[in-house]
């Protein structure tokens, strides 16, 4: 097989604006033995392998990309680092307890502080600009969403982290059309994922370890010998890492673990500061509303604003295609939505247009996994909030791995196994039905004014 020439600068802004050298790496010539192979050079393979070697640097460790590093969901995501976790207090609370739900959210708040600690300490520039997190009611059909998403957090004793704001104390940080209430917590960074994970890479591979890029993860095996087998040798090692993402699911020995859901992005081009005396926004918040449908903004360092948001819709057998990533009809919306937030926008060019899959779990539950009689180790399923995540779940892998036991290896992520997904056709209806009828409420809160029920099938299955 013969490396195939790609530009990939042309999969996101962010992998354009890195700074960095999108060449590939070499590939695999050959067998080789490692301690440690992991497959996957995006947040959670890079992060577990500077973990392990932060802890033992003698170790042998070997990445396995299938394009280069950061080219998935680590390159590509709206740049919120900010310390929530894919299954909201609430639902942990149900699930686990209130003590568990408490120490999850203080774990994704020590997370966001290492993140930021060992950006520095590898001199690796992020564009890091910590204005906080902004989630708003846009329309008083959302104000019982943010309302009780606060309660929660005052029940669990994790109050003193956020502020419930009135309309004008949202208007006083950003001027969005039909916001009347918001939450803010003061942990949350917009950054330049780019630049952050093509800096990890190279922050590792000085502690060490060897990337294969365009090098791509066949099958693997278990046992007494575990290997990568990929199509110019395999790599056997201690210890095999599935650090694949929503591209795991497409090896025959994972599928149906995790189904890939498509997030899509819009960015304008820079404002002018006429613009910004409008909208505000001086602090660089991460914003998004309360929509069953997702959406996430970001202003960037360059001034421009991003605008991100689900649409996709599923592919029968989860395929992933490049297809998906430039949905024509989901970027056309998210920039009717862009300017129905920000009128002032009516005239503003969108320069970049990207998207992705994120992998998306059974049962919403991220899994961090280590099996050490069969030499296997998994992280992921983070269902679009993996930026912070990544980092907690390569420090608990590390812990795993090793054999430490810590905090982190008592929470319940750790050997949590989500049930598969149904199998085809059962698995498309499901999905499809899910998206639209989410949509579907979406448009109703909009039209009426009336809240959600919370007893609708929809959202029920949509319930994390």
């Amino acid at each position: 097989m013969q490396s195939h020439p790609v530009d990939y600068a042309s999969y996101s802004y962010w992998l354009e604006t890195s700074g960095d050298d999108l060449t590939p790496r070499p590939r695999l010539e050959g067998s080789t033995t490692v301690d440690v192979a992991i497959m996957g050079a995006g947040f959670t393979g890079l992060w577990t392998a500077y973990y392990l070697l932060r802890r033992d640097p003698s170790l042998r460790v070997a990445i396995l990309e299938r394009e280069i590093a950061g080219f998935g969901a680590s390159g590509r995501n709206g740049g919120w680092c900010y310390p929530g976790f894919p299954v909201s207090p609430e639902v942990l609370r149900e699930r686990y307890g209130a003590e568990t739900a408490r120490a999850i959210s203080r774990a994704m708040i020590e997370t966001f502080r290492e993140i930021e600690r060992a950006i520095g300490e590898e001199g690796i520039d992020a564009q890091w600009a910590q204005g906080g997190t902004l989630r708003l009611a846009r329309g008083e059909h959302e104000r019982g969403s943010v309302e009780g998403a606060y309660r929660t957090l005052e029940a669990l004793g994790l109050g003193d982290h956020y502020q419930f704001l009135d309309a004008a104390q949202v208007a006083d940080r950003i001027r969005v059309t039909k916001a009347v209430a918001g939450i803010y917590n003061p942990l949350g960074a917009s950054i330049h994922p780019g630049r952050l994970v093509r800096g990890l890479a190279r922050a590792v591979e000085r502690r060490g370890a060897t990337i294969y890029e365009q090098t791509p993860v066949l099958d693997y095996e278990t046992g007494p010998a575990p290997r990568f087998l990929t199509p110019y040798g395999y790599v056997r090692a201690k210890t095999l890492v599935l650090a694949g993402e929503a591209y795991a699911q497409e090896l025959p020995k994972l599928a149906r673990t995790l189904v890939p859901m498509y997030s899509l992005i819009v960015l304008t081009e820079p404002l002018a500061e006429s613009d910004w005396d409008q909208i505000g926004w001086r602090q660089r918040e991460l914003v998004s509303s309360s929509r069953f449908s997702v959406d996430y903004l970001n202003r960037t360092a360059d001034g421009r604003i991003l605008f991100g948001g689900r649409g996709a819709p599923y592919r029968m057998h989860s395929v992933i295609t490049e297809e998906l990533d430039r949905h024509v009809p989901t970027h056309a919306m998210l920039r009717r939505m862009a300017v129905e937030w920000f009128p002032m926008l009516a005239d503003v060019r969108f320069t970049h247009a990207w998207g992705g899959p994120l992998g998306m779990p059974r049962d919403w539950m991220p899994t961090t996994s280590f099996d050490a009689a069969t030499g296997v180790a998994r992280a992921g399923a983070y269902t679009g909030q993996g930026v912070a995540t990544t980092n907690l779940f390569g420090r608990i892998l590390t812990d795993l791995i090793t054999g430490e036991v810590t905090p982190l290896t008592q929470l319940p992520t750790v050997n949590h196994q989500s049930p598969r997904w149904e199998p085809e056709p059962l698995r498309w209806l499901g999905i499809r039905y899910a998206q639209e009828g989410m949509a579907r409420l979406d448009r109703r809160g909009e039209r009426t004014g009336k809240g959600p029920t919370g007893r609708t099938f929809v959202e029920r299955l949509g319930r994390h």
